[in-house]
């Protein structure tokens, strides 16, 4: 509800008139009003004074200033201005409505996603930050869920749980049709303790080893909107991920004509044979290193094919009814290269060190398996096993690089070769191409659940908390992105994608910033010269847009709140998002 005050003045017949404090307020849409106080008593120059406050208007200079300062107190200032970004984005959106009738759970809800978008933390810390005694910000205030401490925050998420499929149907609905490419891909957040039954030691995605983990599989648009999410035990290999996800486009979303884009480690051979085929859903996705050698063994793929545009198309009798892209980058093959040798030199210097102490006068290395165990430690840190040679005795260690190894790897340095069950007609060879590379996207959603929105540490032990924990990511997620989208005028993100896309080099061409988002990033300032800023840092901008309560020392009156006037670029922000600054307060 929207309050205003402001000070009326009312004729009062042969007396002065009256001059009150009162309120203005919609009810049962209607517009009603409220006196608050009754401030006749006050000198002209400090109503004139107050005036001026509740308009946002300069106080006049002089004892009018003075008396007012004395008049009134700041009691609490609460940061407002994040949250009424973030909630009047959520509520534009209709994803209030989407999860559910009004109730408060709900509410809970809607909170938690709003908490984690502003301030990303633990159950315990929201329930904190909403008190009024521990508030961080206004917004236990103004979703209604100041009284609320951390059971009734887990009562909520199991109630947000029952209603996960639903609200996934409601936005495929949004934002998948017939016809549509939807990426997928999975990735795996670490755990903490050991009671929980998904947590499992696994293949670490995020790059924590050594710890129970549990694995989390998107579905998005090409564009990257998350749609959907489901959460594995930790060992789940990615391409045991695939089965599930078929039977929600097919079955629950009720697409018949959908493509299915993955990268070659998910959509196996197996997977598009098992899975995809029987649901005659088509795909997109990469031949493994193996395969593509083959290609080039039998000479269906020659290097000098890539000379004029970088790609080609092909057929192979090995890939019956399917349609294969050949393609090569040329500075992917120079960045592979450089990588590698890299790798090779620091395995060199590691290995040499080892041959030194074979060799040292003082307690030399002996023993052929203490020597053999440091080379391993070695070669399998650095990743590079197949490419030295080795020969190792009771008391000595040598190596050699293995230049055929080498070389046979360089031949694909720069290459790889896209696979697709779709007809030219529906997606040409280009289109292939951008497909593949849309699962960047995918992996951009991945690197905000994991750095913006913390999706880890997983600190619940049972299972549904756990997949109820990741929902709520992939709804703040949502948020952020449509904000995110919304806000590139004043982001560092590039918000001429026409330009961007003309400025690329071709479809095998790495991806290209337009020449407006360039000059964003070398000014550091915007068109409208203002600082650009990242998605964090504009929240914490807009965090100082406050909430203050106001405590007059005359006590007769009540207190009331007043919102801190936005500076030009918060204005500017807030235009681009749709939403007021002043969010469930007076204006």
């Amino acid at each position: 509800m929207v309050v205003v005050m402001y000070v009326a003045t009312v004729p009062n017949r042969g007396s002065p008139p009256a001059v009150l404090l009162r309120e203005s307020y919609r009810s049962g849409g209607k517009v009603k009003n409220r006196t608050l106080a009754n401030l006749s008593h006050w000198p002209a120059e400090k109503v004139d004074a107050l005036r001026a406050v509740l308009k946002g208007e300069p106080v006049p200079a002089g004892s009018a200033e003075r008396a007012l300062v004395e008049a009134f107190e700041v009691t609490r200032s609460l940061p407002h201005g994040h949250v009424a970004a973030v909630l009047g984005t959520l509520r534009r959106l209709g994803l209030e409505e989407l999860a559910g009738p009004p109730c408060r759970e709900r509410d809970l809800v809607v909170a938690m996603v709003v908490a984690q978008v502003v301030s990303p933390g633990s159950k315990l810390a929201f329930a904190r930050g909403f008190r009024p005694e521990t508030a961080t910000s206004t917004l236990g205030e103004v979703c209604s869920v100041a009284s609320a401490d951390e059971d009734d925050l887990y009562g909520a998420m199991d109630w947000l749980l029952g209603r996960q499929g639903a609200i996934e149907d409601a936005l495929a609905s949004r934002h998948l049709s017939d016809g549509v490419l939807v990426l997928y891909d999975v990735s795996s957040a670490a755990f903490e303790g050991r009671t929980c039954p998904l947590g499992a030691i696994g293949h670490p995605r995020d790059g924590v080893h050594g710890r129970l983990q549990v694995v989390y599989g998107l579905l998005t648009t090409k564009e990257g909107v998350p749609v959907a999410v489901e959460v594995f035990e930790g060992s789940t290999g990615g391409p045991k991920t695939v089965a599930p996800q078929v039977g929600k486009l097919r079955r629950r979303f009720g697409l018949s004509r959908v493509c299915l884009v993955g990268d070659r480690g998910m959509l196996t051979a197996a997977r598009l044979r098992e899975d995809l085929a029987p649901a005659q859903l088509d795909w997109v996705t990469a031949l493994r290193s193996p395969q593509i050698k083959a290609l080039l063994d039998d000479g269906t793929v020659q290097p000098s094919l890539f000379d004029e545009e970088g790609l080609f198309e092909l057929t192979h009798h090995g890939y019956p009814g399917e349609r294969l892209v050949a393609c090569r980058n040329p500075l992917l093959a120079e960045e592979r290269a450089r990588k590698r040798e890299e790798l090779l030199r620091a395995a060199e210097a590691d290995l040499e060190a080892i041959a030194r102490a074979t060799e040292r006068e003082k307690r030399p290395l002996r023993g052929k398996d203490k020597i053999a165990l440091r080379v391993g430690k070695v070669i399998g840190r650095h990743k590079v096993a197949k490419h030295f040679l080795t020969e190792i005795t009771e008391t000595s260690f040598s190596f050699r690089r293995n230049e055929e190894k080498i070389a046979e790897e360089a031949r694909l340095d720069g290459t790889y070769v896209l696979r697709t069950s779709l007809p030219e007609e529906v997606l040409g060879r280009d289109g292939v191409v951008f497909s593949y590379k849309e699962l960047e996207n995918v992996e951009r959603a991945f690197r905000g659940f994991s750095s913006e929105l913390d999706v880890r540490p997983i600190r619940h032990r049972l299972a549904d908390r756990v997949r109820a924990h990741v929902f709520l990511r992939m709804l703040s997620y949502y948020v952020a992105w449509h904000m995110k989208e919304a806000l590139a005028p004043v982001l560092f993100k590039d918000d001429d994608k026409e330009a961007a896309r003309a400025a690329r080099q071709g479809p095998v061409a790495p991806a290209a910033r337009s020449p407006k988002a360039l000059k964003k990033i070398a000014r550091k300032r915007t068109e409208d010269g203002w600082p650009a800023h990242s998605f964090e840092t504009l929240l914490a901008d807009l965090g100082t847009i406050c909430v203050n309560t106001i405590e007059p020392t005359d006590r007769s009156i009540p207190p009331f709140k007043k919102v801190t006037l936005p500076t030009p670029l918060q204005r500017r922000a807030f235009e681009l998002l749709g939403v007021p600054y002043y969010l469930g307060y007076a204006a």
